[in-house]
């Protein structure tokens, strides 16, 4: 997932996609443990979707980027 791809979402699509992320990243450390994961590179790719969408978060929060509904809003 790219960053460009994260500014293009809402504030909820955001928060779902974080969990739905943080589910895939448990699901594959548990195989990855277990011996039972061919690509070890996706846990890398996905810790690092987490951390790129909790950053999108973060800079929601204090103020430095705002919600793609709140942008649409004031363009119109």
């Amino acid at each position: 997932m790219k960053m460009n791809e994260i500014k293009n979402m809402t504030l909820n699509e955001i928060q779902q996609r974080l969990n739905d992320t943080e589910e895939e990243l448990a699901n594959l450390k548990f195989q990855l443990a277990t011996h039972q994961l061919d690509d070890t590179s996706r846990v890398t790719h996905t810790h690092r979707d987490v951390a790129r969408l909790k950053t999108v978060l973060r800079e929601i929060e204090l103020g430095a980027r705002k919600p793609l509904s709140q942008q649409e809003s004031e363009e119109a």
